[in-house]
């Protein structure tokens, strides 16, 4: 459960960016369930500005520990603002892809060897804290290639 140690290490500003940037129509993505938490009406939400629904969706996925919901919301948030991180990681490490999406990740594995040199370039060339969440996306996908999460602890 990579993405739910990732998620607890975030501070709120950057879970609050990604909760932000992820916003349509004045709704978090997980207004839902925050709505839920707090007995509101799924419209009555708007009320309590986002930060503060950011900070209870958090707290919601942190005490349900749900690894699924948050790595979809990392991914959607690196697939929607920041893509070309998640392709060149891939392209870098040797990874066949069609536009960030894997078809056989059983087949596809990154190459132990080309990890430090990737890291290097996407620090270089993107924010080191996504590049981080990325990494604990890509340890929690392939647990099969230990070099990937030794990769991203180093980070965290």
């Amino acid at each position: 459960m990579q993405v739910i140690e990732q998620l607890r290490a975030l501070d709120e500003a950057h879970f609050h960016a990604i909760y932000e940037t992820l916003s349509e129509k004045g709704f978090g993505p997980l207004d839902g369930e925050v709505a839920k938490a707090l007995r509101f009406r799924p419209q009555a939400i708007k009320k309590l500005p986002l930060q503060q629904r950011s900070k209870r969706a958090k707290m919601i996925l942190e005490q349900t520990a749900n690894a699924e919901l948050t790595y979809e919301l990392f991914g959607t948030y690196l697939m929607s603002s920041n893509k070309a991180l998640i392709t060149d990681f891939l392209d870098g490490t040797g990874v066949e892809h069609d536009e960030g999406m894997i078809e056989n990740l059983e087949d596809c594995k990154p190459d132990p060897t080309k990890l430090e040199s990737t890291l290097s370039d996407l620090d270089a060339k993107y924010a080191p804290a996504d590049v981080t969440l990325y990494m604990a996306m890509a340890a929690e996908q392939w647990g099969n290639v230990p070099e990937v999460e030794a990769a991203w602890r180093k980070r965290l």
